[in-house]
């Protein structure tokens, strides 16, 4: 349980990562200059591509990650939907341990796929025997639970997918805050019911989410927690970039986040309940998944969890909870061909860059990999002076050719090398090579996943459906 206050004083110090300059750093033991060569093996060490067919919404999508702590508490799943088209993924950032960020992160997108296909499909095919991965085909997750574990997992899941086929088909927002509420609340029963070791590590550890759900022209982003998502917007008439946030981080600079606390608890706790900016003064996310040493009773905290654990792992001021809850904000967004890319990320990248900054830097990342592909004429007659012209911008374009092939890469790259003149190697170098006991106080993981949308093919969609609207009988 000593993990919870080294994860609080970590927590605190890369709050204020912005006011550590490179001269700070530089104040350590002399540390190893690693080359540009190592520090793009290190850098690209967990890159990822996928690329759909041409005919989707999305083209394909690039993610990375970089770990701090040791083993990495970020955790991302990515899969296409079964049965329908569609595509899920999230970004899952966990606390006081690995556990829950991992467990969540498959679980989730398996209780989303179902609870998202039409009822009686799902009903035709757990009949057919399907099993909680018949939904999805993930795209860069090859593990699956451990033999012990697994089957109170796939119980749980049954029992959920039971309650779904009781109820009438909501839409997807609703089915994204239930399935959030129903994984939480049966990661508290499995701990409790099998008073295993394992079970109540997920339980008490903590994990924050984003999780983005795409089907057709609907994109919805479910968030519960302070990981991130932006959209960039290519403005048609000026060529420039715009982000849209497309969530809330649930934090204590979220004022209404605050007051829902505080209104939840009576006033005398008013003053304990958040303090120095935290729950309970340890907690710095104001929603999460597991974490339930803020959610039971006094008396299950009692017979539960002190035995096992120490009496340290009784928050300070525990008179009324839950102080504490996994529901997200869900917002809907219905895709433009003007929408060009999606980011999500874990707070490692948003303590170092702003949401402009990353619209801005993917934006200039895809301008600057068209020099990376073929040549292409225009279409038509085409005149010297064109292909002179062409080939001249290819050129003038050689100066910005990008680092990185994956955007992701070339984020985590920007978060920790840029300063107001470029990159620099040094500062780089510096950020990687801090000792493992070190380097949480500088720099959290980091994970990050790109989604490049199909903006020809969302263009025909939207054309499709303005001429069924116009084409269709007058009542």
């Amino acid at each position: 349980m000593f993990k919870f206050v080294l994860n609080d004083a970590a927590c605190y110090v890369r709050s204020n990562v912005r006011e550590f300059s490179l001269n700070a750093l530089r104040l350590l033991p002399q540390l190893p200059q690693l080359s540009p060569y190592d520090v793009n093996l290190v850098l690209r060490e967990n890159e990822f591509v996928y690329n759909f067919p041409v005919d989707g919404v999305i083209r394909s999508y690039e993610s990375n990650q970089l770990g701090s702590n040791w083993p990495c508490e970020d955790s991302r799943t990515e899969a296409s939907l079964l049965h329908r088209n569609g595509f899920i993924c999230g970004i899952f950032d966990g606390h006081a341990g690995a556990a829950c960020g991992q467990v969540v992160s498959k679980r989730l997108l398996r209780y989303v796929s179902a609870a998202t296909l039409p009822r009686q499909v799902l009903r035709e095919q757990m009949m057919q025997g399907a099993d909680s991965q018949s939904f999805l085909k993930c795209h860069n997750d090859n593990v699956d639970f451990v033999s012990m574990i697994k089957p109170i997992y796939e119980a749980s899941f049954l029992k959920y997918v039971n309650q779904l086929l009781e109820t009438p088909q909501r839409d997807v927002s609703s089915e994204l805050v239930n399935a959030f509420l129903q994984l939480d609340e049966e990661i508290s029963q499995e701990a409790l019911a099998s008073n295993d070791v394992r079970t109540m590590n997920v339980a008490l550890s903590g994990a924050v989410a984003c999780l983005v759900h795409i089907e057709g022209l609907q994109m919805h982003v479910a968030s519960t927690g302070d990981c991130g998502a932006v959209l960039g917007v290519l403005d048609p008439e000026t060529q420039q970039w715009q982000p849209k946030k497309l969530n809330i981080e649930h934090n204590a600079d979220n004022m209404s986040e605050v007051r829902r606390i505080l209104a939840e608890h009576p006033k005398e706790e008013h003053e304990t309940v958040i303090r120095n900016g935290r729950l309970l003064s340890q907690l710095a996310p104001l929603r999460a998944f597991g974490d339930f040493r803020y959610k039971w009773s006094q008396e299950i905290m009692q017979q539960k969890v002190l035995p096992m654990f120490g009496v340290q792992a009784m928050a300070p001021n525990y008179y009324t909870p839950p102080y504490l809850t996994a529901r997200p904000d869900v917002q809907q967004h219905e895709l433009g061909p003007n929408d060009k890319f999606l980011v999500i990320a874990s707070d490692g990248l948003w303590d170092f860059l702003s949401p402009s900054e990353v619209v801005s830097l993917v934006g200039e990342h895809i301008n600057s990999k068209k020099i990376l592909e073929p040549m292409r004429l225009p279409e038509g007659e085409t005149t010297l002076q064109e292909i002179s012209q062409q080939l001249a911008e290819r050129k003038a374009g050689l100066t910005r050719k990008p680092v990185d092939q994956n955007a992701a890469t070339h984020l985590i790259r920007h978060a920790l090398g840029g300063t107001d003149y470029g990159i620099e190697h040094s500062k780089i170098s510096y950020y990687l090579t801090l000792p493992r006991d070190v380097v949480r106080l500088y720099r959290d993981d980091i994970t990050i996943t790109v989604i490049y949308f199909n903006s020809e093919h969302i263009a025909k969609l939207h054309s499709d459906v303005d001429e069924t609207e116009v084409t269709a009988p007058v009542a």
